[in-house]
């Protein structure tokens, strides 16, 4: 199953494109679902009518669903919530409990298990995933890592710790404290969902993200950001989509100076992203409905399926050499006084500017020093002994 993730700033009218591209490919032939990892969901407000946590039929062809992180929880983690409703039972009421329950990037890690379903099914071709904005984005690419480092240096200590005393306090307030097995067993299950969704994420055959941008210069200068940082997490981004394009026309008379400087925006972005282009022009009206984005969606990809893999590219990869090997991370748009290596036994420690990732290397680098490093032409090569 193809997955197409749109990722952007809030406002850049990638609710719009995600369905544009879902009827896009729809028109290709595919069968699609698109899904919306966005707390805020817009997908009902874009299409003009209702879509809810359950699959929806907009167009032939076409799914939508809003992922309900609640809903997920409910269905998925009753023994976490149990355990952590006795925890605060004095203290917080369900409400309080349930918002504790959705961890930092834990919403967005649900939508894209929804996607592992959706690929379970059978039944989709294509599923488009309308992101929530940069940053939740961003924490859900982050969580695995969290997640993984808790798993492998906290889990079984805690786990064993707990039968050890559960006998002991049995009768007691603390043993009411203590995780259940089941608490243990729930998070082995979302360890699993993960390991899916990472291997999904960081399939480039199967998997790219699209930046979806405006022709201005904040929004632009974080898409280099986010650009870089899907790298770094071994995300393959194949295109770039920019939304609400003033026409031709439009640079006479009031428009004139915004239309000089939208020019200069568009050279920018021609010049910042390697990889393809789409432009989707300022509708005359707000584009709201089925016919509206379908209109949208041929005046963007002309003819294009929407669905097809822009670019081959592995972001993250390992090249044999002579003297050792050379992990290559492409890193476009970054500085190297913005980039900070450290290698520890089998992990390599990599920060781009406010961003940090944890690498798993291969036994065979295991241990070996980084003997060199070079940040030459958008790519971060790492010279191991």
């Amino acid at each position: 199953m193809r997955v197409i993730l749109h990722v952007g700033k809030g406002g850049v009218g990638k609710t719009t494109l995600s369905l544009a591209t879902a009827l896009g490919a729809a028109e290709a032939g595919h069968r699609v679902c698109v899904l919306s990892t966005d707390s805020a969901h817009s997908l009902g407000d874009a299409l003009g009518h209702g879509v809810g946590p359950k699959r929806v039929s907009i167009a032939p062809g076409v799914e939508a669903r809003e992922v309900s992180a609640q809903d997920e929880l409910a269905d998925s983690w009753l023994e976490i919530q149990a355990w952590l409703r006795e925890l605060l039972r004095d203290e917080a009421d369900d409400m309080v409990v349930d918002e504790l329950l959705v961890f930092p990037g834990l919403e967005e890690l649900f939508a894209l298990r929804a996607v592992c379903e959706e690929e379970a099914r059978g039944e989709t071709d294509v599923c488009v995933v309308d992101c929530a904005p940069t940053g939740s984005a961003l924490r859900m690419l982050r969580f695995p890592d969290a997640l993984e480092v808790f798993m492998d240096q906290i889990f079984d200590l805690e786990r064993r710790g707990a039968r050890l005393l559960r006998p002991l306090l049995r009768d007691s307030v603390m043993g009411r404290l203590l995780p259940s097995e089941a608490f243990f067993d729930a998070f082995e299950n979302l360890y699993r969902d993960v390991a899916d969704v990472r291997a999904l994420l960081t399939a480039p055959a199967r998997t790219t993200a699209r930046l979806v941008v405006n022709p201005a210069q904040v929004v632009v200068a974080e898409a280099r950001r986010t650009f870089a940082y899907l790298n770094l997490y071994g995300v393959a981004t194949d295109a770039v989509l920019v939304n609400r394009v003033l026409p031709e026309h439009a640079g006479r008379g009031f428009f004139a100076r915004w239309h000089e400087r939208e020019r200069a925006s568009l050279e920018d972005i021609s010049a910042s992203f390697p990889v393809p282009q789409f432009r989707a022009p300022l509708a005359e009206c707000e584009v709201i409905g089925v016919e509206a984005i379908a209109g949208l969606a041929r005046a963007t990809f002309r003819g294009r399926d929407p669905a097809e893999v822009l670019v081959d590219n592995q972001p993250i990869r390992l090249r044999d050499r002579a003297r050792g090997a050379v992990l290559e991370i492409e890193l476009p748009g970054v500085n190297h006084g913005d980039v900070d290596l450290a290698a520890s036994g089998s992990e390599l420690f990599v920060s781009v500017r406010d961003i940090s990732r944890r690498i798993a290397l291969p036994a065979s680098l295991s241990g070996r020093p980084v003997e060199a490093s070079r940040l030459r032409r958008g790519i971060l090569s790492i010279y191991f002994a």
